[in-house]
């Protein structure tokens, strides 16, 4: 069955384009013009992945990811100008997944979708239950526990927290977590990884400031932390 995509771009041609050159590659695509749109067509056609602007009149974006990550944790990429440095940072706080600037080339576009996508899929496909500490995280129900407590986590962050809690101890470096959790690692993006670090904290630590289970090695990268 294809898999259903979803973009939201108020540029009508922008999106005829993206729709036809991804149909083509296999996909079910739908379409809106803005975050309002956007929301009535996630809720219809459920797709497998979203591919979101983040400046549109109406309801932006931003707006749109703070409303729908209450709903679902469908994978997000977010489109970008090449000088919106901050968009970037705050789509991924807001629970974007990936992000890909503008003007982009329609191969990187469709690498970056089937990368989230096939991520997904393995995710799914391999049933399993972590425990570290007092964080438990269950592949099967894609859901982590602190303390016994549910956390929402975005795919990505869910996918971090699962690279590190399989391997405590090991230093990640941020490519290799980037590659983790898009397939493949693009220098330049590498950055993105310390959002979803900070988010997760956020999320998982007793206090964020001071990490109990995620910790910076400093020049090198990330690791969970060893602790019973």
């Amino acid at each position: 069955m294809a898999k259903k995509l979803l973009i939201v771009d108020d540029k009508l041609e922008l999106r005829q384009l993206l729709r036809s050159y991804l149909t083509e590659e296999g996909f079910e695509v739908f379409t809106a013009g803005n975050g309002q749109e956007a929301l009535f067509a996630a809720r219809d056609h459920k797709p497998d992945l979203i591919i979101l602007d983040l400046m549109m009149p109406e309801m932006s974006g931003f707006e749109f990811l703070r409303t729908y990550r209450r709903e679902a944790e469908t994978p997000v990429i977010v489109l970008t100008a090449r000088l919106e440095e901050n968009d970037k940072v705050v789509g991924l706080e807001l629970g974007a997944d990936d992000y890909v600037t503008k003007p982009f080339s329609m191969r990187e576009l469709t690498a970056r979708i089937r990368a989230v996508l096939r991520r997904m899929d393995k995710a799914v496909a391999a049933p399993e239950t972590l425990r570290r500490g007092q964080i438990e995280l269950d592949r099967t129900s894609r859901m982590v526990l602190v303390n016994g407590k549910p956390v929402d986590l975005t795919p990505s962050e869910f996918e971090i927290l699962a690279a590190f809690m399989e391997t405590p101890g090991k230093v990640f470096s941020r490519l290799e977590l980037l590659e983790r959790i898009q397939g493949d690692a693009y220098e330049g993006y590498e950055r993105t990884i310390d959002v979803h670090i900070r988010n997760l904290r956020l999320k998982i630590e007793p206090d964020p400031a001071n990490p109990h289970y995620i910790e910076t090695v400093y020049g090198a990268g990330y690791r969970f932390a060893v602790r019973d």
